[in-house]
């Protein structure tokens, strides 16, 4: 099961949280995530560790929604998942792969697509829209201490989240770290086994930088 559930903080009417309803993946793929992302941090020490703040994670929608509607999210999207019990479903982790951007690139591990995923996407799109907001600024996502900034690409992609990743753009994987091109160029290179892993839940979370994980708001098992 996902950690205690929390709430955002200050979550006045005006204010706005950034939220992925994503597929919590069972210890199989946690395990080899983790695996990769150690591997990543070797490398490049600065990246993010897969921890209890960087939680391992499908993306299955992101959006900006104002946080005085967050209950509602809740139960809607809770009784979806009821509905289809993505718990029974098998999955296939793919390959490797990474978006160039730079020095260095986040890399993530494939999940082949299904019908299953596209239709919980869709579903969840449509119930979420009436909730959801087209921007918000860095206040909208979880900051800290260690990790202060958020980039502005990370901004972007949740106001065009649907545009981007949804439908027939929908990518699902799960991120394995950040780490330099020359690194992931070789980490590709190597056989990729492909391995079968179900869903262990659906959660929501508040996003950090790089689209992470960071803070669990709902557990929608």
């Amino acid at each position: 099961m996902c950690s205690a559930i929390s709430q955002p903080a200050n979550a006045e009417e005006n204010l706005v949280a950034a939220i992925d309803l994503a597929i919590k993946p069972d210890a199989v793929m946690c395990e080899k995530a983790r695996l990769v992302n150690a591997e990543l941090r070797k490398d490049y020490p600065q990246g993010f560790a897969l921890d209890s703040t960087h939680n391992p994670h499908i993306t299955l929608l992101q959006r900006y929604v104002k946080t005085a509607d967050l209950q509602k999210v809740y139960d809607i999207a809770g009784d979806i998942v009821h509905r289809e019990n993505p718990l029974r479903w098998k999955l296939e982790a793919s390959k490797y792969y990474y978006s160039p951007g730079g020095t260095t690139s986040l890399a993530f591990i494939a999940v082949k697509p299904t019908a299953d995923l596209a239709r919980l996407q869709k579903e969840l799109i449509e119930a979420v829209a009436p909730y959801s907001v087209p921007s918000g600024d860095k206040s909208a996502f979880v900051i800290t201490k260690e990790e202060p900034d958020i980039e502005q690409f990370t901004m972007n992609f949740v106001s065009a989240y649907l545009e981007r990743a949804s439908g027939e753009k929908f990518n699902p994987h799960v991120t394995v770290g950040v780490s330099t091109s020359e690194y992931l160029d070789k980490l590709l290179a190597q056989p990729f086994e492909k391995f079968s892993f179900s869903p262990a839940g659906v959660c929501i979370y508040q996003l950090g930088n790089h689209g992470t994980a960071r803070k669990l708001l709902k557990d929608l098992e």
